[in-house]
């Protein structure tokens, strides 16, 4: 542990050192301290590329933007989580462990029990059924109690200046993000959000809260960390300005013929196939669809082995929310297991 050597004991300290009796370094064994937060060189090329790009195209004012980005700080751990998401390198039986635990279900219920009204009424209005609503919820931030850790600011920086494989998009994020804190009143300083820049209990990215936010609750403003009504129904917009089809199935059961020859990419999102198409390749299901509805089989790995399921429409949908078939699963499985929890009216 480093010392504070007080004024009035110098003196004592420094014979203590001469006789190799103290210590004015730390030890091998004492906790580092971390490195202080260097914040960017807003001198950068890109950088100052983008402080015009927003002056000129937005109507910031350079001294703000530049303000702000000399308090941007580049966050290592930010870049380590991009390149290890849950969605992409847990196999489905790992992944759903951690989302279909008796917690979640039960805090689900809690939430739909004590948001009743409003996820009714919402879904109602926008065909997108209530479980559904919950459990997207209940994956992206724990019915809200898990919104993020990181500053919303240095998480879309880092990515947008030091994370080349996709710094466009977030570029493009970041410049959505200072636009949103100027409409919506909010400090970029002090908006905490998920490693990728996330924001809220429904985990928005910044262009999409532009997009698909509403202000349900009429107070003139569209937050999602407070107002349970602006989330469920900026969730249940998202859903179907995304192509959401009401009363539609989303993921059923399959069994496979013996000796059917599958194979499966896990990254395909697309519905590249039909019901008919894949009955006819030996994959047996049930679904209230004519056989011409495109359909995808998924794959989903067991600790036993593989097993497939087929998605729809409305399970495309959701991978619009997270591009990941795994998060899909989780999601309509979670959703199922609430709404099964729930108690008659």
């Amino acid at each position: 542990m480093r010392h504070r050597y007080l004024r009035h004991a110098c003196a004592a300290l420094c014979v203590l050192a001469t006789l190799g009796l103290g210590r004015a370094t730390a030890s091998s064994d004492d906790p580092a301290e971390p490195p202080p937060a260097i914040p960017f060189d807003r001198h950068r090329p890109e950088i100052r590329d983008f402080v015009t790009q927003l002056v000129r195209d937005d109507g910031f004012h350079r001294h703000y933007v530049e303000g702000l980005m000399a308090t941007a700080v580049p966050q290592q751990a930010i870049l380590d989580a991009m390149t290890r998401p849950a969605e992409k390198v847990s196999p489905w039986w790992e992944y759903r462990a951690h989302f279909l635990t008796e917690e979640r279900i039960r805090d689900g219920v809690e939430f739909w029990t004590e948001h009743r009204q409003a996820l009714e009424r919402i879904a109602a209005e926008r065909g997108v059924p209530p479980e559904y609503l919950v459990a997207i919820i209940g994956v992206e931030s724990l019915y809200g109690r898990r919104t993020g850790r990181y500053r919303v600011l240095d998480a879309l920086a880092t990515l947008a200046f030091d994370y080349p494989a996709r710094s466009d998009y977030f570029r493009g994020e970041l410049e959505q993000f200072l636009l949103l804190t100027r409409e919506e009143r909010i400090d970029p300083r002090k908006t905490l959000g998920s490693y990728a820049g996330a924001m809220g209990a429904g985990q928005f990215m910044p262009s999409s809260y532009r997009q698909y936010a509403l202000d349900e609750d009429h107070d003139g403003r569209r937050d999602l960390w407070h107002s349970w009504d602006d989330v469920i129904a900026s969730v249940a917009n998202y859903f179907r300005a995304n192509g959401w089809e009401p009363d539609q199935p989303v993921l059923v059961e399959t069994t496979l013929d013996p000796g059917a020859n599958i194979v499966v990419d896990p990254r395909n999102l697309e519905l590249n196939d039909t019901i008919d198409g894949l009955h006819a390749k030996g994959v047996e299901f049930q679904a209230p669809l004519t056989g011409s509805e495109p359909a995808l089989l998924v794959l989903a790995e067991e600790a036993d082995g593989p097993v497939y399921r087929v998605g729809f429409h409305n399970f495309y949908v959701i991978t619009r929310y997270n591009h990941s078939a795994r998060y899909a699963m989780a999601v309509h499985d979670l959703a199922t297991a609430i709404a099964a929890r729930m108690p008659a009216k």
